[in-house]
């Protein structure tokens, strides 16, 4: 299980209660005082790292003692970040999710040549598009697939149908064909639609030899 921290209920709750009160809104119910005063003394020392924490620490809270093995960071916060070229705040989340939570931060983007140039950290899980048209891959098809043959990280797939352009068996044999593909993140209307995505990813991976 991998939750994710999603930056659209943040961006709504501070335009409806200000900063301060979305904060308290999302933070972890234990030491919550605590935490509060933290955050309030965060946001007047522009104290970034505390704030973040705090927002991780609201969000993984829901999954408490429940196996998270990977963190995933939401491609709209990081794609922000690496807009603004914050090399800083990738390392203090995957500090953070690694000495707190003893899991692998992960990171899903919509750009990944851009992150990994700007990412500097050894080896890093990142989720994003990966499709046999190019659906929202930037930079396009050429660039990723090349990124993902020479370039060491762990990639993770998504988006692999392209919002249905594609048909499942040809866009999960493209996607299984590439290499060093760590596992294909999918949605399903039904139980019966995922034990079918699953054999067919099952099957073409041992077809092209992927893990």
């Amino acid at each position: 299980m991998s939750p994710t921290t999603y930056a659209h209920k943040y961006a709504n709750a501070v335009t409806e209660h200000g900063m301060i009160e979305a904060l308290r809104m999302f933070l972890p119910q234990d030491g919550a005082m605590g935490a509060v005063l933290k955050g309030g003394l965060a946001l007047a020392n522009k104290d970034v790292e505390a704030i973040m924490q705090l927002l991780v620490d609201a969000e993984t809270k829901m999954f408490h003692g429940l196996k998270t093995p990977v963190v995933f960071m939401q491609n709209v916060i990081t794609d922000l970040l690496l807009g603004l070229n914050t090399k800083d705040t990738f390392r203090m989340f995957h500090d953070h999710v690694r000495d707190k939570y003893q899991a692998e931060p992960g990171f899903i983007t919509m750009n990944v040549p851009r992150l990994l140039d700007v990412l500097g950290i050894a080896n890093p899980i990142v989720c994003a598009n990966i499709n046999k048209i190019g659906f929202r891959m930037c930079g396009g098809r050429a660039v990723n697939e090349e990124t993902i043959a020479t370039r060491r990280f762990r990639p993770v797939a998504m988006s692999v149908l392209a919002s249905g352009a594609i048909a499942p068996r040809e866009s999960i044999e493209h996607v299984c064909g590439q290499p060093r593909i760590e596992a294909i993140v999918f949605g399903a209307s039904s139980r019966g639609n995922i034990r079918q995505t699953k054999a067919l990813i099952d099957e073409l991976s041992a077809v092209s030899g992927s893990n």
